[in-house]
């Protein structure tokens, strides 16, 4: 037979089991790579993300929406700038002020009321860079939050810091209440900055995202503004707190509180009717329990009688299909298909194992159907040499002496 000489070159005599076995660690190995990448990956953008936040008015950031540089020109302008990320710290600071003090302080909803109050109680300026109608009902009574103005405004006011700074676009704009004068005026009498003494002590509101931030410093007279606001006393302390600085309790109500009494005892009784049910309707598995079969026919005995069969009957052809799809399947295991590979993918397969004509070998395995017992003989034989060659072509370390 011409069509079964095997292949004796180096090249394809490598097992295939290691290699696959190779292919899916490595498959696994690229999965968890893949895997810690989209993880980093989203941690780098959600920390990127808390970092934006944490970044507005602090005091030490250098971005754009920061206050780095205004705090960097008060301190060359001889004022001590001290920045307190928690309310104890504000009031150690504060409390430790030989002289005047200024607190700057930020939206604060983590606080409360009392708390905010008692915190700015000890300075003697209080400047609001992000004024909301809580601290402006806190410290400036009266005034309200009002509308924008984003267009360069002059003073208008006999406030002596806003007449030195000269114009500025405000941004956000309030409506100032009794006892409180207002600067940098819109034309429906709305004021870009508030300021009220009351005591002794001056408190000021002004949008410190349209002036005081890194971006916008300098702007027209937005640098000369904050400081001459901050400035008035030789310490400024500047709250930029960190989260969990709170004085408040937490009074959101728990999933059992929301949910009608009901719902508890029901979902209790729902999990032991699922358990009850899984007990009972559940596979019990325990030792396996031989079946006491009626017959018993052993293999060779039931492939013995088919054959007899086809030779009673003269039917080459079947006995013929019977061999080749036993010799198929072999050698579809030896070429490394799978279960579902079909005769003719399995023919070409061997054919190019083998470097053998594919006709040749589709003659042998599919289309040369015998008519007698020398025929079928002959097939058989064939099929024979087919699948030693194969084997030594696929497995040649068995052939070695």
């Amino acid at each position: 037979m011409t069509a079964a000489a095997p292949r004796t070159d180096a090249g394809t005599s490598a097992a295939p089991a290691p290699a696959s076995r190779r292919r899916r660690v490595g498959g696994w190995v690229a999965l968890a790579i893949a895997l810690l990448a989209v993880g980093s990956i989203g941690a780098l953008l959600s920390g990127l993300g808390e970092w934006a936040q944490r970044d507005a008015f602090d005091p030490e950031s250098a971005g754009p929406t920061g206050t780095r540089a205004l705090v960097e020109v008060l301190r060359d302008q001889g004022v001590e700038v001290e920045v307190a990320r928690s309310s104890d710290a504000v009031a150690r600071a504060l409390d430790d002020a030989s002289t005047g003090s200024t607190l700057v302080l930020p939206d604060t909803p983590a606080l409360s009321d009392d708390g905010l109050a008692g915190l700015a109680d000890p300075a003697d300026d209080i400047v609001l860079i992000d004024p909301r109608s809580r601290t402006l009902r806190l410290f400036l009574p009266g005034t309200t939050v009002g509308g924008r103005a984003d267009a360069l405004l002059d003073p208008q006011c006999d406030l002596a810091d806003a007449e030195r700074s000269g114009p500025v676009a405000p941004g956000a704009v309030f409506v100032a209440g009794d006892g409180a004068e207002g600067c940098y005026l819109t034309a429906d009498g709305q004021a870009g900055i508030v300021v009220a003494e009351t005591d002794g002590r001056r408190v000021a509101a002004i949008d410190g995202r349209a002036v005081l931030v890194n971006e916008v410093l300098a702007d027209d007279g937005n640098a000369a503004l904050g400081v001459n606001l901050l400035a008035r006393h030789p310490l400024v302390v500047w709250y930029d707190p960190v989260l969990g600085d709170t004085d408040l309790e937490n009074t959101d109500p728990s999933l059992g509180e929301s949910t009608p009494r009901w719902v508890s005892p029901a979902i209790a009784l729902l999990i032991l009717a699922a358990v009850a049910a899984a007990l009972w309707r559940g596979r019990r598995f325990g030792p396996l329990v031989r079946e006491r079969l009626p017959v018993t026919v052993r293999a060779a005995e039931t492939a013995e009688g088919r054959a007899r069969l086809y030779a009673q009957t003269r039917d080459a052809g079947h006995a013929a299909d019977d061999l080749r799809i036993a010799a198929l399947r072999r050698m579809a295991r030896l070429l490394g298909l799978g279960p579902n590979a079909a005769a003719d993918e399995i023919a070409d397969a061997a054919a190019d194992r083998l470097a053998a004509d594919r006709r040749v070998v589709r003659g042998i395995l599919l289309d040369d159907v015998p008519t007698d017992d020398a025929q079928l003989a002959v097939v058989a034989s064939r099929l024979r040499e087919l699948e030693a060659a194969l084997r030594d072509a696929v497995r040649p370390e068995r052939n070695r002496p």
